[in-house]
């Protein structure tokens, strides 16, 4: 296929190249990234969507999701794909979708799940919104890019279950990391937890495969002195995200709620900016000296 990549940052770089690697013909385009190797570089997001059958975007937010649908919709050629990949509110999602369509154009929101490890590993996970047709479409490059994708239902749907899971995930973090704060206050010794928590019911992916602390469990972002693989400002984003949602449909989400009061003080007051999600545990730890 023909592929136009709009937005080549930490993840939609590793993403575009495996496609190339793939055996399709990428151009891609970024504000300030730089092209990656085997993707050919456009002078615009208006002309690397030109010509191509599907258009894949990983933007920051909503409102440049719409700035840059604005740009590459009339570009593209009737019948193409607009699949974007990024985390933004359900609202903008569906506009996007709706734009596509008056224009004769397939639509999928399909937010991912796996961050730059993924990414780069193409093992991410989809959560696809839109229709069956277009999901068929864009269902191989899904298998290349990660290892599962998820029809999630109409235009919206993907975004609604990226949320979701991230919310579930911020606050499963926090009760991690208050647990190990606790245990060191009790002198419980982390790797004794640790074999306790992962074989019985507190067991989750936030203490099994991501466990916040240095030298337990899976090689994780803790091991390395919380350089981002999902870093605190996204997992504040998501929470943010969230809430906006929630709020937007009369849903009770008080652990939800919490959990972006938290991350907002961690990344605002606390030091948290620019550090995994999971150095969240320090704070715990620092606190319950």
């Amino acid at each position: 296929m023909k592929i136009g990549f709009i937005g080549l940052g930490n993840m939609g770089a590793p993403m575009a190249v495996n496609l190339a690697r793939g055996g399709h013909e990428v151009r891609g385009y970024d504000t300030a990234a730089p092209e990656p190797e085997g993707v050919t570089a456009a002078l615009g997001a208006t002309e690397a969507a030109a010509g191509a059958d599907v258009v894949i975007t990983m933007l920051p937010n909503g409102h440049i999701l719409r700035a840059v649908a604005d740009q590459v919709i009339p570009a593209m050629r009737k019948g193409a794909v607009l699949c974007d990949c990024s985390t933004v509110d359900v609202d903008s999602a569906r506009a996007v979708a709706d734009q596509a369509r008056a224009a004769r154009l397939g639509a999928l929101d399909a937010p991912v799940s796996g961050g730059i490890g993924g990414a780069q590993a193409g093992t991410l996970t989809f959560m696809v919104g839109g229709s069956d047709a277009d999901f068929a479409t864009v269902a191989p490059l899904f298998d290349i890019m990660g290892q599962k994708a998820v029809h999630c239902g109409d235009s919206g749907a993907g975004q609604a279950a990226k949320i979701c899971n991230n919310m579930i995930l911020g606050v499963t973090m926090i009760a991690t990391c208050e647990a190990f704060g606790l245990a060191d206050r009790l002198g419980l010794d982390r790797q004794k937890m640790f074999d306790v928590v992962s074989t019985s019911s507190g067991y989750s992916w936030s203490m099994n495969a991501y466990c916040p602390a240095p030298g337990i469990g899976p090689q994780s972002p803790a091991d390395n002195d919380y350089q981002p693989g999902f870093a605190a400002e996204l997992m504040l984003k998501d929470l943010n995200l969230s809430q906006q949602a929630a709020g937007s449909v009369g849903a009770d989400t008080p652990m939800g709620a919490l959990a972006r009061q938290l991350y907002d003080r961690f990344v605002e007051h606390e030091g948290g900016q620019g550090r995994d999600f999971s150095a969240m545990l320090q704070r715990f730890a620092e606190n319950n000296r």
